[in-house]
């Protein structure tokens, strides 16, 4: 560890410990070695042993047991099902989860280029933060269109469900939609906020979501801690039977450019999203995030 001298010394005995543990090279479960023991591999003090496990432990990576020593903490991941047209909270809060939402800025604005699908020339911008557990797990922003949700209030969305309270405010919540997941380094501000570091990978999912009806409600980014949320579809296996008109594939499956640029696909479920395009999408987010991982903070754009 000669080379990261400028480090403190507990924070570089944790940086060794946690990429044990993060690499699986001690899985879930496995007892660490004593304070002694790491006390004379790394040539530390056992003080400074000691504020690196604690730092761990912090981060919810190992588990300090009385009697028995430091235990690896097996860190499930929460799930969320991409091809639903309900928010990161309704799922998770559905899994038993205690899920808190942190407004940090709700904004009145013309609508940006991102959000001209929502078919209004003002939006209300909300920037939140969600929090699984007390741990921060996915930055949200939102672009509503104005006038149709203008009565939407920072206060009302703290530890809430925004389609619910989209439903309650004007009937309806988002049923259909379209999604794509992308895989992206974090920046500053999203390190900060979400407790990672500069670089560290992330799953950002984009989308849009309309009512029954076709009515837009929302254009939404998310970006999601890598370590904390992965993203789960069903799969249907569409060569096992005929493809209907209009399906991916299918007879009819050829609109034009515009059309297909603004159009939500709807199923039986409510859900718009092409199984067999997310499944490659979610393949080479993979190879991004491995990439990333690979490529340490000085490769990370």
């Amino acid at each position: 560890m000669d080379h990261e001298v400028r480090r403190p010394l507990h924070a570089r005995v944790a940086a060794a410990l946690r990429a044990e543990v993060d690499d699986h090279a001690a899985p879930p479960g496995t007892l660490l070695p004593s304070e002694s023991a790491l006390t004379e591999r790394f040539g530390v003090s056992r003080s400074v042993v000691r504020q690196a496990l604690a730092a761990l432990e912090g981060e919810g990576r190992v588990r300090r047991e009385k009697g028995r020593g430091t235990v690896v903490v097996d860190r499930a991941d929460h799930r969320r099902l991409v091809q639903r047209a309900g928010g990161l909270h309704d799922q998770l809060a559905t899994g038993g989860a205690v899920v808190t939402t942190h407004v940090l800025e709700a904004v009145v604005e013309p609508a940006p280029e991102v959000a001209r699908w929502l078919d209004a020339d003002e939006v209300l911008r909300l920037e939140r933060v969600r929090s699984v557990d007390g741990r921060p797990v996915a930055r949200i922003r939102t672009h509503l269109p104005l006038p149709l949700l203008a009565g939407l209030r920072a206060e009302d969305l703290e530890d809430a469900s925004l389609h619910a309270a989209m439903e309650t405010l004007v009937g309806v919540r988002p049923r259909r939609g379209s999604r794509q997941v992308r895989a992206v380094a974090a920046d500053e501000g999203l390190a900060a906020q979400l407790g990672v570091r500069a670089g560290d990978p992330l799953l950002l999912l984009e989308g849009r979501g309309a009512a029954e009806d076709g009515t837009p409600l929302e254009v939404f980014a998310t970006w999601h801690r890598g370590d904390a949320v992965s993203f789960e579809l069903d799969v249907d296996d569409v060569r096992a039977r005929p493809l209907a008109p209009g399906e991916a594939g299918g007879p009819g499956d050829l609109p034009a450019p515009a059309e297909a640029a603004r159009r939500v696909g709807p199923t039986a479920e409510g859900d718009g999203v092409d199984a067999r395009r997310l499944l490659a999408d979610l393949d080479d987010v993979r190879a991004r995030l491995e990439a990333l991982v690979e490529g340490g903070p000085a490769r990370r754009s």
